[in-house]
């Protein structure tokens, strides 16, 4: 059976628009509760199971863990609250507390109007599809309440944040700290703005905080990983040795050098791994994905670090990872994954990596990354409507076609449905940036042709 809910990375989608509802993500917990319940483990028969749930600063965030909160403590779960927190911290804290399971509620990068939820597993991992599928048979059935003396109950924890801050320091060697370096943060008006500015100065930096102040409304507003021109000003402004910024739940990572110049998800990648390959720590290969620049292929084959392509989606470089048993990992867009590290992909985790590699060798992000050519790359997004299938589109496929017999095997050209949202992207990439950017262009025009005939 498909996922009809769940997406790349949960359920998403528009506050007030199914499924996001607090009707459906009431049923939603109850559903999740249940299979926890079918599947105590190791639980004695009198114990519950407990879930915990995070979520960022969104506004819709407390009507949603309060549905959610109804519907696992009706199926008889137990629901710890961590009000707001970074993704990755759920993930560790489920771990870390020996629960059933994590839940978080937030839509990541999106604006505030969306929100969605996400799940972990016991081990702080994303659940595989059958465990989703599951949850998603069950919402096919009504909500019935288990009999009151088996209720769940709910209860905040309030030392969230402090354990994860030490979690996230514990990560960076115990000899190495940051002091003498100015660090300008951007936590996207996020589930990060009282977690990262503390890590890095307790790991002894000066830090400049940015987009800390989130009102429900302004995460991911103008700053933030997928808004990178207010980290850029801001370490031009302070005189910064360097820039941090983080996406609305803490999962991605960009960075800035001293000038302002932006690293991506690729290029940050590039410089872990090249460090372990110099400190000799390195663990097997790379994971990207299908929109890795060609250029960060071609220089870790020079440093003769192995490297694959998994599917679009941290889950699916994650399946990878463990498939080959490596380590290291990543998206262009900043999610980051270093398994010797945290289960997941963590935005401060990563840049803790980076400022390890940069701390231990004297090397400045330009440096590190001399020899990484990055290649002319156009994404464009074209919005669909929900449901558009690529491959039902045979004009489109002609057209792709054609556009592939111009670039003449100088590029690439990769088309895909968004996970989280009603689009097409459009990915061109090659040495030609004029090239390049027509055929974007005219791949975008073909997808909007064909979706407005679909």
């Amino acid at each position: 059976m498909g996922r009809k809910y769940f997406g790349t990375d949960g359920v998403r989608g528009r506050v007030g628009e199914s499924p996001i509802t607090p009707e459906f993500v009431m049923h939603l917990g109850y559903a999740a509760g249940q299979v926890l319940v079918a599947d105590r483990g190791s639980l004695p028969p009198n114990q519950h199971p407990t879930v915990l749930i995070g979520k960022d600063t969104r506004i819709s965030g407390y009507m949603l863990e309060a549905a959610l909160e109804a519907g696992f403590t009706a199926a008889g779960v137990n629901v710890l609250m961590t009000g707001p927190m970074p993704t990755p911290a759920v993930a560790y804290l489920t771990r870390a507390l020996r629960l059933q399971a994590g839940v978080v509620i937030s839509a990541s990068h999106n604006p505030f109007e969306d929100n969605g939820i996400k799940f972990f597993s016991a081990s702080g991992q994303k659940l595989p599809d059958s465990v989703e599928q599951a949850i998603e048979a069950r919402l096919d059935h009504p909500i019935v309440t288990v009999e009151a003396r088996q209720l769940g109950r709910a209860r905040r924890i309030e030392d969230a944040a402090a354990r994860y801050i030490e979690f996230c320091k514990s990560t960076f060697p115990n000899n190495l700290d940051l002091r003498g370096l100015r660090i300008v943060v951007d936590c996207a008006n996020g589930a990060t703005y009282h977690i990262a500015p503390h890590v890095l100065h307790e790991l002894g930096a000066e830090v400049i905080a940015i987009g800390n102040e989130p009102n429900g409304f302004n995460i991911n507003d103008e700053c933030g990983a997928t808004h990178t021109l207010a980290l850029s000003e801001a370490v031009r402004l302070h005189h910064a040795d360097i820039g941090i910024s983080l996406d609305g739940d803490g999962d991605r990572l960009m960075m800035a050098d001293a000038e302002g110049r932006i690293y991506d998800g690729d290029q940050l990648v590039y410089v872990i791994a090249r460090h372990r390959i110099q400190s000799g720590y390195m663990k097997g290969g790379v994971v990207g994905t299908l929109m890795t620049n060609l250029g960060t292929e071609h220089a870790l084959g020079r440093i003769h670090v192995p490297f694959e392509r998994a599917r679009v989606g941290d889950r699916y470089v994650l399946e990878r990872l463990h498939a080959n048993g490596w380590t290291l990992g990543g998206e262009t867009s900043g999610h980051i994954l270093c398994l010797d590290k945290h289960t997941t992909g963590d935005g401060i985790v990563s840049a803790l990596q980076v400022l390890r590699a940069l701390r231990e060798t004297g090397d400045t992000l330009d440096a590190f990354t001399a020899d990484l050519e990055t290649y002319p790359q156009v994404m464009i997004n074209v919005p669909v409507a929900k449901g558009f299938k690529l491959d039902a589109a045979p004009a489109l496929r002609a057209a792709v076609a054609e556009a592939e017999a111009i670039l003449n095997g100088s590029g690439r050209i990769v088309l895909r449905a968004s996970g989280t949202e009603p689009l097409i992207r459009v990915m061109v990439e090659g040495r030609d940036a004029e090239l390049v950017r027509r055929t974007a262009e005219t791949i975008a025009a073909a997808v909007k042709a064909a979706a407005a005939g679909a």
